[in-house]
């Protein structure tokens, strides 16, 4: 796996919502949440980046029933690499930012 993947905060999010899975109106749900309503995902846009993870294979369907509307999804554990990568990219970010800005942060 490249670790010079960098993920949009949609991504990263939608990514952190799945670690339990869920269905498509409980991610929009989840992540305006954790974003504090920072990011608000329209269905078209979520359902367009579900499209994409699952083809990147970050995520993957759960068996459903052909009669339910609801479709859940899952984290895979390439998905979980990719988000542990990140979180440890922004990690490094915030504590660069830290150490550079300790004086003015204090």
């Amino acid at each position: 796996m490249s670790q010079n993947i960098v993920l949009t905060e949609s991504t990263y999010y939608i990514l952190l919502a799945l670690h339990k899975p869920q269905h498509g109106y409980g991610i929009m749900q989840q992540v305006e949440s954790l974003s504090d309503g920072r990011v608000h995902l329209a269905a078209g846009t979520l359902y367009g980046a579900l499209n994409v993870l699952c083809e990147k294979e970050w995520i993957t369907p759960l068996p459903f029933d052909k009669d339910s509307r609801k479709k859940e999804y899952k984290l895979t554990d390439k998905g979980l690499d990719i988000l542990k990568a990140e979180l440890a990219r922004l990690r490094q970010l915030v504590a660069n930012g830290e150490e550079i800005l300790k004086e003015e942060l204090a």
